[in-house]
């Protein structure tokens, strides 16, 4: 009797060890993934279904700031609305188009809507949600090209000094009793009425954060549209004209 239960803990504890020795190996398989699934899976956002049956990427929640600076900015909640509800098609997330500033200027941006398509989305943070949301209510009704050139406007004053210095303070800038960019408070809806415009709008977004080359407007941080004409407009230079927006450069000091 004493022998049968030897042999039956003794059969016990091998089968724990064997037991073991498989999650072991398990576990080295999974840390022991190709490079570049690794990359992958890393970049990769947590998936939300969407109303359109298409994927949408999670919003990345704000970095930690340090003492002095100011609060980050929580997107609003038309615009996570606007996100979950885009129909971004192809894979959720990809390696960046421009993997860095220095390598921008080595892949030619053709702003042509073929091409866009064709570019990954590699952003999904509050600054590209953003860039994106202005460019769909600012720019929508324009060319690839023309939203490209919006979004240099976008992109050139938030490295201005005389301007905050991240794009959604950028976009969400009032003066007095009005608003740098007309969208965020002039009453009207935020509902996303478009949303394969929304999606285009999001990619252009990516491909500029992305590093892509300013190379439409001249250093413009200012823009508007024909049948319009501000104060400002005889007093700083213009640079370029690019479908239905003027757009120019506020001089130093001005």
């Amino acid at each position: 009797m004493r022998l049968l239960k030897c042999w039956t803990r003794g059969i016990a504890l091998l089968i724990v060890l064997n037991g073991a020795a498989f999650a072991d190996v398990t576990v080295s398989q999974t840390i022991a993934m190709p490079p570049a699934l690794n990359i992958q899976l890393a970049a990769r956002m947590t998936e939300t279904p969407n109303p359109l049956g298409t994927r949408a990427l999670a919003i990345t929640p704000p970095a930690t700031r340090t003492a002095g600076e100011p609060p980050a900015y929580q997107p609003a909640a038309f615009q996570l609305a606007a996100f979950r509800n885009a129909a971004f098609r192809g894979p959720a997330l990809m390696s960046p188009a421009f993997p860095t500033s220095e390598q921008a200027d080595v892949v030619k941006v053709r702003y042509e809507k073929d091409w866009l398509a064709r570019q990954p989305l590699t952003r999904s943070d509050a600054e590209w949600l953003c860039l994106a949301t202005a460019l769909y209510f600012e720019a929508r009704g324009e060319t690839v090209k023309g939203q490209f050139a919006v979004a240099e406007v976008i992109l050139n004053r938030a490295d201005s000094p005389a301007y905050p210095e991240t794009i959604c303070g950028v976009v969400n800038q009032k003066s007095g009793k009005s608003c740098q960019f007309s969208y965020t408070c002039n009453g009207h809806s935020k509902k996303i009425r478009e949303p394969e415009a929304f999606a285009q709008a999001g990619k252009i977004a990516a491909v500029m954060l992305a590093g892509a080359p300013r190379a439409l407007t001249d250093g413009a941080t200012h823009f508007h549209t024909k049948n319009v004409r501000p104060g400002w407009a005889h007093r700083f230079p213009r640079t370029a004209t690019i479908g239905a927006h003027l757009f120019y450069r506020q001089p130093s000091g001005a």
